[in-house]
């Protein structure tokens, strides 16, 4: 009796310790990545990859899975080429498009001068000459299409034009589509070049006749972005529209095709829209739109040219994204699904009974391991009397009774939507397992809020968005909970650009700061970043027009280097070597700047990486940085 006490003891006591776990930096980097490909063909499956990273190889492992539409086990596959339908292949079957890059354009010494064949040279007449992370050697990305048949010849159907399709840097088979009827291929392009590219996002949607080898522009009275083309179950060309050129973050809309209009079916909803799909009878487009804080499925009508209603529905409702709309299964529509403690996973949810059920799985050991974070809505009063929401999330096996460590996060984008999305760098859950409290709001220049919220923040860097943090930290640091006197504050990008700005009006609020890829010097940054229609939108204008106030207000009182006297506060500076989008001069001008003034500061360069850091051992070394820093200052 006595043996089987000590033994129920000691089980209780090993489950204690496990439930006592929480999430690291390593965990992190052990979980499985989930992709959703499709369904299969035949319409009982769901097929998706697993990407692993390995920290220890330094790259990761993909694996390919089917799972039953209803549920049930996954299955391993080797090959999705038999499961899937394959979108590159004509409806009629006898042919497929594909994209390669094509050298056309003449850039290095020895394409000048073909004797000087060891000369290291590039030579450029225009902008565009990098991008992103990639220099520009000349290539562009074509579409082509051949008879699918072993060995048949490809047809560039952009033959000799110096335009991308797919868009560079991130586009991809998305980018072209077939017509219903085989006869043509319809694709994304920005056909401008050098300077002209650099200042516009001004994409239209293209139609090249094989038979008549001629090209339509499909959307030539939009100036904005054009993106994103699928057909309806009718045969109606729908695509993503942006107004506005050179406004990247311009309300996105759903426009349909219909015997010879355009119809804008989501212009009198006050929204933006990620990503759609119809309904298999053509009634209906479903699409994915944030929404006070996540991301949720929503409904349109498509009414044709009748007098009925457009009207826009929300589908779902909870703290957790809806990232992607997979495919529709009888009355259930599959997705992919994220919050701020779990990583993606495949769901169903049942449109007539209105209930979820999850398909994948592939977490779940890891995750049933660990005490997580519990994530809790606020909703803070602005210095304008706005209602603002604030995540705040706090760290597993919280005690109100205790004072714990806050870090106030500065979202990036500038307009990027602070959701329930799960990052592999920047992860809440993650930060309150370290023993942090952390606050993130939905400041100014967030969508899901409203267009006029989401648009407040262009020309308005330093302004009424710097008072949303402050008043978002100020708010939550009334708790007792909180220690007042280790308060931090860290982001990327633009967050990165309010590290740096708060640091010189912050008042002693916070012990520390940490900013990577973030701007510095806005005057430097107009001068040196790739995608110049982003900076000429939001800083108002170039640095150089006098007579313009919004953008002389964005190069002097909201230019962090402006307030450089008034740091005083340790500060840790990441950047990566190539990220062209914030160049890597604004964090050697900030650090410079700490180090001349005495100030406690570090750099963390990454030679390889671009905007965010890919690499595993890279990850790993950021993560163990970022910690080693707050517990140093904080």
């Amino acid at each position: 009796m006595k043996k089987l006490l000590l033994l129920t003891l000691t089980m209780m006591s090993i489950n204690a310790v496990v439930a006592q776990e929480v999430m690291s930096p390593e965990t992190l980097w052990k979980l499985g990545r989930v992709t959703a490909l499709g369904i299969s063909k035949d319409k009982k499956n769901v097929i998706y990859k697993v990407s692993t990273p390995s920290v220890a190889e330094n790259k990761s492992e993909s694996k390919f899975y089917s799972i039953p539409v209803i549920g049930g086990n996954a299955t391993e596959i080797k090959d999705t080429k038999d499961v899937l339908a394959d979108k590159n292949i004509s409806p009629d079957g006898k042919y497929i498009v594909y994209n390669e890059e094509v050298k056309i354009d003449k850039v290095h010494g020895k394409d000048f001068y073909p004797e000087l064949e060891k000369s290291n040279v590039q030579i450029y007449n225009g902008l565009d000459y990098r991008h992103w992370d990639t220099w520009n050697e000349g290539k562009f990305n074509h579409v082509f299409f051949k008879e699918n048949k072993e060995g048949a010849a490809g047809i560039d159907i952009l033959k000799d034009e110096t335009f991308d399709s797919p868009q560079k840097p991130f586009g991809g088979d998305e980018d072209y589509i077939w017509s219903p009827d085989s006869k043509s291929i319809l694709y994304v392009c920005k056909k401008k070049a050098g300077t002209q590219y650099a200042i516009s996002t001004n994409t239209n949607i293209y139609q090249y006749n094989l038979d008549t080898k001629t090209t339509i522009n499909r959307t030539e009275g939009n100036l904005g972005y054009d993106t994103n083309p699928a057909f309806s179950p009718s045969g109606d060309l729908t695509w993503l529209q942006m107004k506005r050129d050179g406004y990247e973050a311009d309300k996105n809309d759903i426009i349909v095709s219909f015997k010879g209009m355009n119809i804008n079916l989501t212009a009198a909803w006050d929204g933006t829209i990620d990503n759609f799909m119809w309904s298999a009878d053509g009634k209906k487009v479903y699409f994915v739109a944030p929404i006070d804080g996540t991301k949720q499925l929503f409904e349109v009508n498509f009414p044709g040219l009748t007098k009925i209603a457009v009207t826009v529905k929300q589908i779902t409702n909870g703290d957790f994204d809806v990232a992607d709309i997979v495919g529709f299964s009888g009355n259930n529509v599959i997705v992919t699904r994220t919050d701020m403690n779990h990583a993606t996973e495949i769901f169903s949810y049942d449109l007539k009974k209105k209930a979820w059920k999850q398909l994948t799985t592939t977490n779940k050991a890891t995750y049933d391991k660990l005490t997580l974070s519990k994530i809790e809505r606020r909703y803070v009063t602005t210095t304008d009397g706005k209602k603002m929401l604030v995540w705040v999330i706090l760290p597993p096996n919280f005690d109100a009774t205790k004072k714990y460590p806050t870090l106030l996060f500065c979202q990036g984008g500038p307009q990027s939507p602070l959701t329930q999305s799960y990052s592999f760098r920047w992860n809440f859950s993650l930060m309150a397992s370290q023993g942090y409290v952390v606050v993130a709001p939905n400041r100014r220049g967030m969508a899901g809020h409203g267009v006029a919220w989401n648009e407040k923040i262009s020309g308005d860097w330093g302004g009424q968005v710097m008072d949303d943090y402050l008043s978002a930290i100020d708010d939550v640091a009334k708790e007792s909970y909180v220690d007042k006197s280790r308060l931090g504050c860290v982001g990327a990008s633009y967050g990165g650009y309010s590290v740096f700005y708060l640091a010189g009006i912050h008042n002693n609020r916070f012990k520390s700061f940490i900013a990577h890829d973030g701007v510095f010097n806005t005057q430097s940054m107009f001068g040196t970043t790739e995608e110049v229609f982003f900076n000429n939108w939001d800083f108002g204008g170039a640095y150089w027009e006098k007579d313009n106030k919004v953008a002389q207000q964005t190069y002097t009182k909201f230019n962090p280097i402006t307030m450089v006297d008034k740091w005083n506060t340790p500060i840790l500076i990441i950047q990566g070597g190539n990220d062209f989008r914030v160049p890597i001069g604004q964090s050697q001008e900030a650090f410079q700047a700490a180090q001349l003034r005495g100030i406690k500061s570090r750099l963390l360069y990454f030679p390889e990486e671009n905007h965010w850091v890919l690499k595993p051992q890279n990850a790993q070394v950021w993560q163990r940085e970022f910690y080693k820093w707050l517990k140093e200052t904080l």
